[in-house]
């Protein structure tokens, strides 16, 4: 992707969620730079929830399905986190699909070329793909990748907000 397309904002009421890298603390004697955010007010899943179930909503392709499980593993790989599919749409944590436009959830997508995805913080569970893309399994030309957009996806309903650090996962 060569420009941000993420539908989570990096400003939410009328101030950034992103650390500037200006020196902290009382004293102004250390320089600390975030290499992560937070959403406001740090939701999380509760302190004994470690285990997050995932599931998909009718409509969603087939060819995502094991896209978006590849980039639960890697989170799974990286994080104190793991993850399953739900036997049922209905018991999961995380709630994946594919939405046109309106879809919903308060949040609609533009259409292709918009905004290609969006997720909700914890612990709503919500994650929704632009059904208006080409979604592709790999770098094709002129797609988007449905792994590499649900690793950086999977991050906001983890708890994380955007960072502005190259290379980041959950990059602005």
């Amino acid at each position: 992707m060569e420009m941000p397309r993420c539908g989570v904002p990096d400003i939410i009421n009328g101030t950034t969620s992103m650390r500037s890298g200006k020196k902290r603390g009382g004293h102004g004697s250390t320089h600390t730079v975030a290499h992560f955010s937070f959403f406001q007010g740090s939701p999380k899943w509760p302190a004994n929830k470690y285990h997050l179930t995932y599931g998909f909503l009718q409509g969603t392709p087939s060819e995502a399905v094991g896209a978006i499980a590849r980039a639960f593993s890697t989170w799974q790989g990286n994080t104190h986190f793991t993850f399953s599919q739900a036997q049922s749409i209905e018991s999961a944590d995380l709630k994946i699909g594919f939405g046109r436009r309106d879809h919903g959830d308060g949040h609609p997508f533009e259409g292709p070329q918009g905004t290609a995805a969006h997720a909700f913080a914890p612990t709503d569970g919500r994650f929704h793909y632009n059904a208006d893309e080409t979604w592709v399994v790999g770098a094709v030309p002129g797609g988007l990748d449905l792994e590499t957009v649900a690793l950086h996806e999977i991050g906001h309903p983890l708890g994380l907000g955007h960072s502005s650090v190259p290379g980041a996962v959950v990059l602005t």
